[in-house]
């Protein structure tokens, strides 16, 4: 449906409002909320129901990365995924379903809880409130083999940008910069292929 780009005064602000942007935020709201209800609400909680084990997604760039971890962060009980920064989310600016983050993650997107938070520092100072150890998965001067990492009941992974990987800013605020060595001539993975080594490494135990 066409909507007109009229304006309006808001009674209680004052300000112009763009009938059309209100429409379309509207639309994305009610649409967003009918697609979590969809989703396994699961208090994050892990797949035992006990251990809490959450994914921030920071600046990941490609719809098909982030619906490839979707997938892995279902196939090993994550309870919840943050979505920071730019990475795309399983509804569009619409609040219609993506089909192609749907095809990506072969429908784990109404499986696994989502938010979409915006900053990632925001995420990370409200889970070390709730005593979740912050770990990074980087190649950094201070990282530590990803082998070597205790599995602990509150625990939120960080996976960053495609090329740039995990800003200096957030790698600061982790509690533990991890890195998976690479022993070949080629020195970094691809994001999803990192994902699921490093969580099925440190999980499935």
């Amino acid at each position: 449906m066409a909507v007109t780009a009229k304006r309006l005064n808001d009674s209680k602000s004052g300000k112009t409002l763009n009938i059309g942007v209100v429409y379309q935020k509207m639309i994305k709201a009610k649409n967003s909320r009918r697609y979590q209800k969809k989703a396994v609400s699961a208090n994050d909680k892990g797949a035992d129901g006990k251990s809490e084990r959450v994914l921030i997604l920071d600046n990941i760039r490609s719809v098909i990365n982030v619906g490839a971890i979707f997938r892995t962060a279902d196939a090993i009980g994550i309870s919840k995924i943050y979505l920071t920064g730019y990475t795309p989310e399983p509804v569009d600016r619409f609040g219609r379903i993506r089909g192609d983050f749907v095809r990506a993650s072969l429908g784990a997107d109404k499986n696994v809880e989502w938010e979409s938070v915006g900053r990632a520092e925001k995420i990370i100072y409200r889970l070390k409130k709730l005593k979740f150890q912050i770990i990074a998965v980087e190649q950094a001067s201070n990282s530590v083999d990803y082998k070597k990492i205790k599995v602990g009941k509150r625990m939120a992974i960080i996976i960053g940008n495609e090329v740039n990987g995990i800003s200096k800013n957030i790698l600061r605020a982790a509690n533990i910069v991890a890195e998976i060595p690479m022993l070949g001539r080629k020195e970094s993975l691809n994001v999803s292929v990192a994902a699921g080594i490093f969580l099925f490494r440190v999980f499935d135990r």
